[in-house]
């Protein structure tokens, strides 16, 4: 029999570890990509929003963890019956991290920011609808569109819309300034960004105190990291044959989700031969992406066949138009005058996914006669060069922006590609405020592009997540480039 004292010794140290669990307030979270910068409005890079979104920045709405539109810094709006004309009545008493007060002034700032022409914002197109933004006073924002566009509120609540200040917006991509619940801290260059919790948040104060976000691009490394402890959490874990180390192990779990991952063949529409829709069908019909998905994602996966992603809710299951067909392949490019031996360059840039996907495109596009170059990008040139410029063969890239159909009717879409048919159908979908019509022609516009093949549509995958059994809140579906912060807590 254990004796009294024995008995309350162990009571005493189960109340200080329960106390212990209660009262930790940091948290370590594992990111696969350091970002160029810290500011969403110059530079497309997911890891920038994965850091930055609703823990630094805000935007007029936002998105929730099950990809609904909800209200941020915009209390509430009304819309004119036309579509054109949006009321927000905006939250009161919010100020930036500087102290700045956040007041209509600002939405007509970084609004007309974001859509003017020396605006570098990855989604400058979208800003460019806007008219005008007018503050009848500080507390309420009228904002005049030159057409309607039904996905407005929606788009308003991704990385690129951030509510700025006048006074910080220059240097936000080294410091960032918001209204959001964590401060910038630290950003220790190739290792590391630490936020704060903001002690004057004008919402709900987050319980934890700080979160740093550790870049770890090595799965291997990253999975020891977790086991022993260093890290709390690694959402969107890239590896998915290392999970099993993971297995029962007593203080990890692994978490299935989803996320609008669309892994494409970007092909340059400007350039021959990819002008040539013969060409396109044939890279697509060259590449066996069953197996592709089997290789690269541990064989958990979809075959896409247009830029939508399972998760969304206008997905649409198409038909297979380009089965595996090797043979096809060579009868197409025989057709379109591409000789045995046409060289062409396929670059990358530094994520796992895109190089081990990158390599397997290439040893099937070689079976077909094309001769095909690897170059590996770092990020600066990879966004500069590739997504910037326009400069380049083909490239491999996952999309991961939500419901980003749009930007295939874009001017200065990377890509390069046109056509006044989906252009047609996407004006009569921005144009429709019916979720039957939008849906329908959201549809259509799929189906466009899978007869277009203005690239090639790899692959969709699920999200694993590796966490602490004792985190709570962390999103495990991720329905935008984010990981919110302000919600999650640790549980004795």
């Amino acid at each position: 029999m254990k004796s009294t004292f024995a008995l309350l010794t162990m009571a005493g140290l189960s109340l200080g570890t329960s106390a212990l669990a209660q009262t930790r307030d940091t948290m370590s979270i594992g990111v696969s990509i350091e970002p160029p910068g810290l500011d969403p409005t110059r530079s497309p890079s997911e890891a920038i929003g994965t850091i930055t979104y609703n823990n630094i920045y805000e935007g007029l709405t936002r998105l929730d963890r099950d990809g609904h539109i909800q209200p941020l810094l915009a209390r509430d709006w009304t819309v004119s019956d036309d579509g054109r004309v949006y009321h927000f009545t905006l939250q009161e008493n919010v100020h930036f991290h500087d102290g700045t007060p956040f007041t209509c002034e600002n939405v007509r700032f970084s609004l007309l920011r974001a859509g003017a022409t020396s605006s570098t914002n990855p989604d400058r197109t979208f800003f460019t609808n806007i008219a005008d933004v007018s503050c009848p006073d500080t507390t309420h924002a009228d904002i005049t569109l030159k057409k309607a566009h039904g996905s407005f509120t929606y788009e308003l609540a991704w990385n690129d819309a951030s509510i700025l200040s006048p006074s910080s917006a220059d240097k936000n991509a080294s410091h960032p300034i918001g209204t959001g619940p964590f401060l910038f801290q630290a950003w220790q260059r190739g290792d590391h960004v630490t936020l704060s919790r903001n002690p004057d948040y004008w919402g709900k104060t987050p319980e934890l105190k700080a979160v740093t976000f550790r870049f770890m691009p090595d799965p291997l490394a990253a999975s020891n990291a977790l086991l022993a402890g260093e890290l709390d959490a690694y959402p969107s874990f890239p590896t998915p044959e290392i999970l099993g180390r993971f297995a029962g192990n007593p203080n990890l779990k692994v978490v299935r989700g989803t996320f609008p991952f669309k892994a494409i063949l970007a092909l340059n529409n400007a350039r021959r031969p990819f002008n040539d829709l013969r060409v396109r069908q044939a890279l697509a019909y060259a590449i066996d992406r069953k197996a592709l998905i089997q290789a690269g994602a541990d064989g958990d996966g979809t075959v896409l066949q247009s830029h939508m992603a399972p998760n969304d809710p206008d997905y649409a299951a198409l038909p297979d138009r380009y089965p595996y067909n090797p043979e096809r392949a060579r009868e197409l490019l025989k057709e379109a005058g591409i000789k045995p031996g046409t060289q062409l360059t396929l670059s990358y840039p530094p994520i796992t996914y895109a190089r081990d996907t990158s390599e397997i495109v290439a040893a099937y596009l070689e079976q077909v006669g094309l001769i095909v170059t690897l170059q590996p990008l770092e990020w600066p040139s990879w966004l500069g060069r590739v997504f910037g410029q326009g400069s380049f063969d083909m490239t491999v890239i996952a999309h991961t922006e939500p419901h980003d159909i749009g930007i295939y009717d874009r001017d200065n879409i990377y890509f390069h590609y046109k056509n006044p048919q989906f252009h047609e159908l996407f004006e009569q979908y921005e144009a429709s405020d019916n979720a039957k019509d939008r849906h329908r022609l959201s549809i259509a516009l799929q189906d466009r592009l899978a007869q277009d093949e203005p690239n090639v549509f790899l692959y969709s995958r699920p999200r694993d997540t590796v966490l602490n059994r004792r985190i709570s809140g962390l999103w495990i579906n991720q329905q935008i480039a984010a990981c919110p912060m302000a919600d999650v807590t640790w549980q004795p």
